[in-house]
């Protein structure tokens, strides 16, 4: 596929790596004649290595055809963890390093999960924007403290650390942005 079709998201192989397409720049020279480019700023995958590429718009990329199955999260396997597919309960073993940062996300029966497979191996993981985790410690609120909102750490049941508002205390659910990895409320 021409360059100049290429959208965010799409998957695409370069000098036999693929990659999934995070952010595009284009840009066109003042000067006549110049051609357009095209700056795409790609992670690998497995492996989420960051790349940046540019290419002119008539330069051909291929497309990898990349599927997206829903899943929950079934169990853990020596390091690895174990998705079940929810459509037609194929298991999917994802080491850690394909897991990487969304493994402080990962509770027992997470549904709404994404898999990403290509030619049936398992290349990534979506975990949903926000989980609930439980908070399994972090420091008590202080007695007579201002109305200020501040933030003190605590350390949820995967071992994630997160900031969280003063009030909250250990054994409550608190939702978190995975995206930037922040409290975002009560549960």
């Amino acid at each position: 596929m021409k360059a100049s079709d290429i959208k965010r998201g799409n998957v695409v192989e370069h000098n036999g790596t693929v990659y999934q397409v995070r952010d595009i720049e284009r840009s066109a020279p003042t000067a006549r004649g110049g051609n357009v480019t095209f700056r795409f700023t790609m992670y690998a995958i497995p492996g989420a290595q960051k790349f940046d590429l540019s290419l002119r718009a008539d330069d051909d990329l291929k497309e990898v055809e990349l599927l997206r199955r829903q899943a929950s999260y079934s169990y853990k396997e020596g390091d690895a963890f174990v998705f079940m597919d929810q459509e037609d309960y194929t298991q999917y073993l994802l080491p850690p390093e394909l897991v990487g940062d969304n493994a402080g996300y990962i509770v027992d029966g997470l549904e709404d999960c994404y898999v990403q497979l290509i030619d049936d191996a398992p290349v990534g993981l979506q975990v949903p924007a926000t989980v609930t985790l439980t908070v399994a410690d972090t420091a008590p609120e202080l007695k007579g403290a201002s109305a200020t909102k501040r933030a003190k750490p605590a350390t949820l049941e995967t071992g994630l650390e997160i900031q969280v508002p003063e009030y909250i205390t250990i054994g409550e659910r608190v939702s978190v942005n995975t995206v930037t990895g922040e409290f975002a409320g009560r549960a």
